[in-house]
């Protein structure tokens, strides 16, 4: 299929872009690297009046360290994600999760703001930014706004962005001592869709967990932040406070059925990503046991 009748429009500037969706709101469409839009438009799955193209705005692109933050322009590629050494020694749960974003012809072409206004429950980027605690930087006709990440989606392809908005950065915090990450998600093949997948930030000291955020990702409508891995903090972990998390766990989830798994065969899955992270992150491979497989 082809897409539906469109106008175009090449915005010139961040303030140009804005003027742009004022005019059309609900009509326009931001173009930021097209890799999920333009198979949608051309499935007539969105069908926009207009498409305000931004790929242009240098101003919007590039990685830099200021302060305790490691801030991302919206329209960094994915593929200078990976080649940036400030990615990969500040946040090194993206920079490992970058490549498995489908394959590098998209990752040359797809944006991190891209991906995260597209809001697709089983990408990567979004979880990733979900357990890193980071900040969405928006502006729009009233200014600047930051929200966290962990409020800005809303659903399935549903954020917290108004129409009228432009999501400009992203801010990352920048990783403390006894930070550790693991990422790792379950697909047919390299570059599918994840049929799960789990982004984990931790920080661990005197082998336990002084912090420990746990998102799934392809797991429900939105990256899942579970609440139960609280379970693991502060404490020696043992295998029974292991069973505890993942029995709280499988009640959490509400996992979403289509043509690639079930919901039983998602929290199966899930079960043995949160046992395989414990066990990594801790150095202990004893507590990747007890899962069903």
């Amino acid at each position: 299929m082809k897409a539906a009748a469109f106008a175009y429009a090449r915005a010139t500037s961040v303030v140009n872009a804005l003027d742009l969706l004022a005019a059309h709101g609900e009509k326009a469409k931001v173009l930021a690297g097209g890799q999920s839009l333009m198979p949608a438009m051309n499935l007539r799955l969105v069908s926009p009046d207009i498409l305000v193209d931004i790929c242009g705005l240098a101003e919007l692109r590039g990685v830099a360290v200021r302060g305790d933050w490691l801030v991302i322009g919206a329209l960094t590629r994915h593929a200078e994600l990976q080649q940036s050494g400030d990615v990969a020694r500040h946040a090194r749960l993206l920079w490992e999760a970058v490549a498995h974003v489908a394959h590098p012809a998209i990752r040359n072409r797809g944006t991190i703001g891209g991906s995260l206004a597209q809001a697709d429950p089983a990408s990567e980027l979004p979880a990733c930014m979900v357990a890193l605690g980071a900040t969405i930087v928006i502006r729009g006709p009233g200014g600047e706004r930051r929200i966290a990440a962990i409020e800005f989606f809303k659903g399935i392809y549903e954020t917290a962005l108004l129409p009228q908005e432009l999501l400009v950065a992203v801010e990352v915090p920048i990783a403390i001592a006894g930070s550790t990450h693991f990422f790792q998600e379950l697909a047919r093949r390299h570059g599918d869709y994840a049929i799960i997948g789990l982004a984990a930030h931790a920080v661990v000291e005197d082998c336990r967990f002084a912090d420990l955020r746990l998102c799934f990702f392809a797991a429900g409508d939105r990256p899942v932040l579970v609440r139960s891995a609280r379970k693991l903090v502060d404490r020696i972990v043992t295998s029974a406070a292991v069973t505890e998390t993942v029995a709280a766990l499988l009640e959490e989830l509400d996992p979403l059925e289509d043509q690639q798994a079930s919901p039983a065969l998602r929290r199966h899955l899930a079960n043995v990503l949160l046992r395989r992270c414990v066990a990594t992150l801790l150095s202990r491979p004893e507590l990747d046991t007890g899962a069903d497989r």
